[in-house]
């Protein structure tokens, strides 16, 4: 049987036989479009006299903006070459980034680009929450590979990163509509990541809380 495109329902069984993914590499497929988002914007100048090009796309966040849409489809790319499969989150993420990409770019408007991470934390704020809505944890999408949780476990984690992208998606309206394009471009990076690393490890004594023996079998706590 062939295999999915995309990353298969964390119930599935045959995840767990076929989808140990390297940490390091999944980090860096998936923060590698960043960083060259924000060297890209900082080097703006540089690289349109290197490679007059890239001059055409306009100032450095149009250029920063072109290459960011390049970097994220080699990522996907990247992805299906060496997983056979498109993580679900990086996918949604990635095709607003195209459409609000090519906005930018056509309209030559930055404020199109800037709205990306609004759109993307809300909507996945908004899935996370509504799957719960219909008893759905839909976080085991992302995780499941990394932890395994019983039942509520899924639940409270869901309900907390739900929680944190709609935070998320109102910090980037402020940060944006408030500071220069650089100070964005920058909180991005230095920013939103610290951010939600500390969110991360502080949801550790959860996960241990409800972390599952993997050759038991799951019950809730």
């Amino acid at each position: 049987m062939s295999d999915p495109i995309l990353e298969r329902d964390p119930a599935d069984p045959q995840k767990a036989k076929k989808e140990p993914v390297n940490p390091i590499l999944k980090l860096v497929l998936e923060l590698g479009p960043l960083m060259v988002f924000f060297f890209a914007n900082t080097r703006g100048e540089w690289l349109a006299k290197k490679f007059p090009a890239l001059a055409e796309l306009g100032g450095p966040i149009f250029i920063a903006t072109g290459l960011f849409m390049a970097a994220t489809a080699i990522a996907l790319l990247a992805s299906w070459i060496l997983m056979r499969t498109l993580p679900i989150m990086p996918l949604v993420s990635g095709i607003v980034v195209f459409v609000f990409g090519a906005l930018t770019l056509y309209l030559q408007d930055d404020e199109f680009i800037k709205m990306k991470p609004t759109i993307v934390n809300t909507l996945f704020g908004v899935i996370l929450l509504g799957g719960l809505a219909f008893g759905k944890s839909l976080l085991g999408y992302v995780f499941d590979s990394a932890f395994h949780l019983d039942a509520a476990g899924w639940k409270k984690l869901t309900l907390r990163w739900g929680l944190f992208f709609l935070f998320l998606a109102v910090l980037n309206e402020v940060v944006w509509r408030n500071f220069s394009t650089d100070f964005w471009v920058a909180f991005k990076v230095w920013g939103t990541m610290p951010i939600t690393v500390l969110f991360t490890i502080s949801q550790m004594p959860l996960i241990m809380r409800h972390s599952l023996d993997e050759h038991a079998p799951e019950k809730d706590r």
